[in-house]
């Protein structure tokens, strides 16, 4: 599973590593809703939360099923007109600009993107023009409850209205709590775009692409851009651009934009406490399917404890030596087991480590 991008024709001046302060602000809400993904922004979610109006923490949630699930496009703004060459804006009133550039359509359809199940990847028409899908949005918010049934509601009886009400929340977010954290942010950014940029002048997309994740790839022909995650998607740069984003808020989630008829987005988290190289998702199942069968979490038991060989635990567990040898090859190509030899004895043992960091990897891996 993954998400490609499809390069080919790429000139290398139409990709840029541009901080977006309007996806960091997104990115702030969805750390202020979710805090249980971001652990370590803790003090600052408590310090934002202790002093926030009541008023605006209210508005907060009449809408943040736009933040709150996942992150909607509707942050990135720039990715959505129409040359996709546009960059984010140097500031938050010059992304909002951007946002009111978009069309009724391209709002809506990213409004209700996630909660409503609207087609993503692929080209068609939206709730505003399919009745069809207008009332499958109806249905599906209903189902989410009645805050979300009135906005979707209303967002389909009156676009320029939530638009509206959308900015003005956004600046009044700015005003209470943003402006302070991003005056802050801006410089790592900054620091972190610098650094990207001079990889890609020097090293070409490769280097930068290996700097941002070890789960984003360039393959050996570089025209195409694999990101392993749990999803498939595909999108391409045509004759548009390609953007780098970063977020110093964003760890653990590592996004694609891959909207059908947008400019493609990698937005990528800076200052991650992620390990150097992160198991992939194909490497995280073989890990979880192989310690989910019975007879091998008994083995794990005796492996964690101290060096066994096969024999060993043959007659410790009451199997023949080519059934434990059958479980001990899941276990060590999953990365789960190590083997050393003594003499002419080959002893296992348990990675305690590899397994210790097996929830966090799980977390990442779900949540990337």
């Amino acid at each position: 599973m993954s998400v490609s991008i499809d390069i080919a024709g790429l000139r290398p001046e139409r990709t840029a590593v541009v901080p977006s302060p309007l996806a960091e602000l997104g990115m702030a809400l969805h750390a202020l809703s979710e805090p249980g993904h971001h652990p370590a922004l803790q003090d600052w979610v408590t310090g934002v939360t202790a002093r926030l109006d009541p008023h605006l923490a209210d508005r907060m949630c009449e809408a943040d099923f736009l933040w709150r699930t996942t992150f909607s496009d509707l942050f990135l703004p720039s990715a959505g007109i129409p040359d996709r060459r546009t960059l984010p804006g140097a500031t938050l009133a010059e992304e909002l600009d951007l946002l009111d550039k978009l069309s009724e359509e391209q709002f809506v359809d990213a409004a209700l993107e996630f909660t409503c199940a609207l087609p993503y990847g692929l080209p068609g028409p939206g709730p505003l023009t399919d009745e069809g899908l207008r009332r499958r949005s109806l249905e599906l918010a209903a189902a989410r409850g009645p805050r979300q049934m009135l906005f979707t509601e209303r967002l389909l009886a009156e676009p320029p209205r939530i638009r509206a009400w959308l900015r003005q929340f956004l600046q009044d977010c700015d005003e209470a709590f943003f402006a302070e954290t991003w005056s802050r942010l801006r410089h790592q950014l900054a620091a972190d775009t610098r650094h990207k940029t001079e990889l890609l002048r020097r090293k070409g997309l490769a280097g930068a692409l290996a700097a941002v994740s070890p789960a984003v790839t360039l393959d050996e022909s570089g025209t195409r851009i694999g990101v392993d995650k749990l999803g498939d998607g595909r999108t391409a740069t045509g004759d548009g651009g390609l953007l780098l984003v970063p977020t110093s808020l964003g760890w653990p989630h590592l996004m694609v934009l891959h909207r059908y008829g947008w400019q493609p987005v990698l937005h990528y988290p800076v200052g991650s406490p992620e390990p150097a190289a992160p198991p992939s998702v194909e490497q995280l199942a073989l890990r979880m399917t192989a310690l989910s069968h019975p007879v091998r979490m008994r083995m794990s038991r005796h492996l964690a404890r101290s060096a066994h060989t096969t024999s060993e635990l043959a007659q410790v567990h009451g199997m023949t030596a080519p059934e434990i040898s059958r479980h001990l090859s899941v276990l060590k190509k999953a990365g789960l087991i190590t083997t050393r030899r003594r003499g002419r004895y080959v002893l296992h043992q348990l990675d305690v480590a590899v397994v210790a960091r097996l929830g966090r990897d799980f977390l990442e891996g779900i949540l990337r």
